[in-house]
């Protein structure tokens, strides 16, 4: 039986609670999993592009799948992700919004920039682990 490499997720999240939450999420989930963090959208760019602390590329990997919250400091969380829409290099990444907004003005321009998905975060724990459940299986 061939093993799966596990997924690596960049999660892209300013609030220390809520990258609390969803590490455990994560760790629950079914899909062996590596999580890097960036807590401002200057910090993920820096990762993505392997500059910066994010030097040499063999400690800011490729990701499969970037968490990304969309009320960020410095770049936020849309701006973030047109960037990576215009970057030839990191535009087919895939790109999951989570964020606790509810706003159809986000998810309209999150679609317009191709996000795979846009999943407003639970404020119910099982309901929580269980969403983060799904997205790596889903995205693995």
């Amino acid at each position: 039986m061939i093993e799966k490499e596990p997924l690596k997720i960049l999660l892209v999240e300013d609030n220390r609670a809520h990258a609390n939450l969803t590490m455990i999420g994560l760790k629950q989930s079914r899909v062996e999993n590596i999580v890097y963090i960036a807590d401002d959208g200057e910090d993920a760019m820096d990762f993505l592009r392997h500059s910066g602390k994010h030097t040499p590329e063999s400690i800011s990997p490729r990701p499969d799948l970037v968490l990304l919250d969309l009320r960020l400091p410095k770049i936020n969380g849309l701006e973030l992700l047109e960037e990576i829409r215009r970057d030839e290099k990191l535009k087919d990444l895939k790109v999951v919004i989570l964020t606790t907004s509810d706003s159809e003005n986000d998810k309209a321009r999150a679609a317009e920039l191709h996000a795979q998905d846009y999943l407003v975060k639970p404020d119910d724990y099982p309901q929580f682990t269980a969403l983060m459940d799904k997205v790596v299986t889903r995205w693995s």
